[in-house]
């Protein structure tokens, strides 16, 4: 790494670290974050990765109605055997509040009903108004000035050649940011419909933005429902997608289903099960489901919701104090033979296999937290890919909040 890079890293580091100092009435805090890990998730080759992040935020109260936080990221790691280092901005927030209303403004996190179709930090504003008929919110968001790797937008090829691209510091414009999109939403949220059925309702439009001629638009409807039954709590979502390519309009469907069981009060313990199903490509009727953002539902097997589906039973729980853990088993299914054909299939078949993994959480003080999770995808346990090799991998982090 060169000399120069690393000073301007540590300077911006220590400017972020000096300026709470001038503000007035300003919290301030930094955290530390350290992670190894060695296995073959990715390539099917062993290999060792570490990382180091630091993380700088303060907050401010703005008169009586407002408040700014601002939050960024310094990470160092190796991967591949290669050295890499991000600076990025995170959470940077202007929130002002008037009665039942209010408007923010920066970057902020956004999440659909169905967090599968996009949800994450993004740049823009968000107006909301909380009634008794329940809570409106409009907004507008802008994607291309965020780091590529945590937007994880995944939509088109040309997405996947930009996010798998090394960040290059000769190159930066073209290898930091992610592709351009613009977002609106317009969405409603009842917390207890009839004191019974929590409810949500959201349009999404996606504007691609980008210079490539392989354009993909797509405009989702979501519907959501949350009924709690004693210490159960079933939920119910859908999303209808149109899309629109170079090459044609279509529709394409996605659904979620979770059923969760607060079991035990002492040891904070719940088991869930879940279901996301995602459509493939079916002639004459309907396309591949495209999400805008990719979220990862297995520890090893990570792509993104299109053409897949993928069914999760979970078992979490606080064993003391300071002790918890949690087991998870899901299983990936393809919805049709041709959207996805990455590891493991080499035939046609439909079940992918099962990702098995388990994360025990100690945390001594309040500040200090540490993480042991290991996991494997089993493609044996499938028919698509059953003699290919299984995958795994250990990883060990440490969390400690300074001030």
């Amino acid at each position: 790494m060169k000399s120069t890079h690393i000073k301007k890293i540590l300077l911006t580091l220590i400017a972020f670290t000096l300026l709470p100092s001038a503000l007035f009435a300003a919290n301030f805090g930094l955290a530390l974050n350290a992670g190894a890990g060695y296995g073959n998730a990715e390539t099917g080759e062993n290999s060792f990765d570490y990382q180091i992040d630091i993380l700088p935020r303060f907050s401010m109260l703005i008169g009586d109605n407002g408040e700014f936080e601002m939050s960024a990221g310094f990470t160092f790691g190796m991967e591949y055997d290669e050295f890499y280092y991000v600076p990025e901005l995170l959470q940077t927030v202007l929130t002002m509040r008037f009665g039942n209303s209010g408007i923010r403004v920066g970057r902020f996190n956004y999440s659909a009903p169905l967090p599968f179709v996009t949800d994450g930090l993004f740049d823009g504003f968000q107006f909301f108004y909380n009634s008794d008929i329940g809570n409106f919110h409009i907004g507008a968001w802008y994607t291309g000035f965020m780091y590529k790797n945590n937007t994880n937008i995944l939509m088109t090829d040309n997405d996947r050649d930009i996010y798998s691209t090394f960040v290059d510091y000769g190159d930066f414009l073209n290898t930091y940011f992610a592709p351009k999109r613009a977002l609106a939403s317009i969405g409603w949220e009842h917390l207890s419909v009839g004191e019974f059925v929590h409810l949500n309702a959201e349009l999404i439009g996606q504007f691609d933005l980008t210079e490539e001629n392989e354009k993909y638009h797509s405009q989702y409807l979501i519907l959501k429902a949350g009924i709690p039954v004693k210490n159960f709590f079933l939920e119910l979502g859908g999303s209808l997608e149109i899309y629109q390519t170079s090459d044609e309009s279509n529709i394409a469907l996605a659904g979620e289903f979770g059923l969760y069981w607060q079991f035990s009060q002492k040891f904070n313990s719940r088991l869930s099960l879940t279901g996301r199903i995602a459509s493939g490509v079916i002639e004459n009727s309907c396309g591949a489901f495209v999400p805008i953002t990719t979220k990862y539902y297995g520890y090893i097997f990570q792509h993104t919701l299109s053409g897949l589906s993928v069914f999760t039973l979970n078992y979490s729980g606080r064993l003391t104090k300071a002790l918890g853990v949690s087991i998870t088993a899901a299983y990936f299914v393809r919805s049709d033979l041709g959207t996805y054909n990455g590891y493991p299939v080499s035939k046609d078949g439909y079940f992918l296999g099962p990702d098995f993994s388990a994360k025990i959480i100690w945390s001594p003080a309040s500040d200090l937290q540490f993480n042991l999770i290991g996991g494997a995808f089993v493609p044996a346990l499938g028919d698509a890919g059953s003699e290919e090799k299984l995958r795994w991998c250990v990883e060990l982090t440490a969390t400690i909040a300074l001030f």
